[in-house]
């Protein structure tokens, strides 16, 4: 079985699970998931799952994002895009009559955490069934609102009636309801004309792969040129070795006394990789741990009252 993550580059047309299916075809498994919706019109990151490392999908669902967008003021549509079909057209000019100024700061009053209504065409359910579905049906039901984080808004380009910009949120953040809210605050309407994503935590628009470059290098024999270790999701953690006589306890799941894990460096401390400080281990604090061959066994969770660290998620494959 093939473990690992891929950076891949979503295209228009595609949904997320067409990406994925298509990589059940090009990998020849079919444990293969996806880490997060992104709409058919959409395109940019999304990070895929391989084998064991579909553990983590729900992990990297919950990593803050990073789109480019744009927001088309003067229309209001039932989809909160472009795609959809327009519920209020603005009457007036809004190069003409919109202050540039006024536009930013009301654009940037967004930053910060604000409670957001999942727009009904969604992925989300209600009584067992998708927001979009009884969408399609005519129906609307009431949405609760979620509090969301849009960490920073950065405005690319402005030229009326639209409005390029790059957003930085918290997972769970829907970039159509955005610009829909925008565009309300306005007091023109608008809707979200393009969106590319750009970053998923550590996955990054320049480093992505389309289904076709994959399917090349799967082809050619050099999968392990762009597989990602599982382990790299987690390389903010610290990272610690168990003794070979322990490991088989490790490889079993079971739990491990504090004293028989070293750092790399064989030291009594752990450290991290993007820091190079030395620490003890705080009571809930998590660890990533191999064993002595450098094989990557799971996430541990350190409690100090006790001196044992207790397995989170196992990924080792004896295979």
């Amino acid at each position: 079985m093939i473990n690992g993550i891929l950076n891949i580059y979503k295209e228009k047309g595609y949904t997320s699970h067409d990406v994925v299916a298509r990589l059940r075809g090009i990998m020849g498994q079919k444990k293969i998931g996806h880490t997060g919706t992104l709409d058919p019109d959409a395109e940019g990151v999304l990070p895929v799952c391989l084998g064991r490392a579909t553990k983590i999908c729900d992990l990297l669902t919950d990593k803050d994002k990073t789109y480019e967008t744009v927001l088309l003021m003067g229309k209001t549509t039932d989809t909160q895009d472009i795609s959809g079909t327009v519920l209020k057209e603005y009457a007036g000019d809004i190069a003409a009559e919109t202050e540039e100024t006024k536009v930013v700061s009301y654009i940037r009053e967004f930053i910060g955490e604000y409670d957001q209504v999942p727009p009904m065409y969604s992925a989300l359910k209600v009584n067992g069934k998708r927001l979009y579905e009884l969408a399609r049906e005519g129906k609307t039901v009431e949405r609760k609102s979620r509090k969301v984080t849009i960490h920073d808004i950065r405005i690319r380009e402005v030229s009326l009636p639209r409005i390029r910009m790059e957003v930085d949120c918290s997972k769970g953040t829907y970039i159509r309801t955005l610009c829909h809210d925008i565009g309300e605050k306005l007091g023109t309407g608008g809707c979200m004309e393009s969106l590319l994503r750009t970053r998923v935590g550590r996955f990054r628009c320049k480093d992505s792969l389309k289904l076709d470059e994959v399917e090349a290098y799967v082809k050619q024999g050099r999968l392990s040129e762009i597989l990602i270790p599982t382990d790299e999701v987690f390389f903010d953690l610290y990272a610690g070795v168990v003794e070979e006589k322990y490991a088989p306890l490790a490889y079993n799941g079971n739990p491990l006394s504090r004293t028989c894990i070293t750092d790399y460096a064989g030291g009594k401390l752990c450290e991290t990789e993007s820091t190079g400080e030395k620490q003890e281990l705080k009571d809930g604090e998590q660890i990533r741990v191999y064993d002595g061959r450098g094989r990557f066994i799971g996430i541990y969770k350190y409690e100090k009252r006790r001196g044992q660290l207790w397995l989170e998620k196992m990924f080792f494959d004896r295979d």
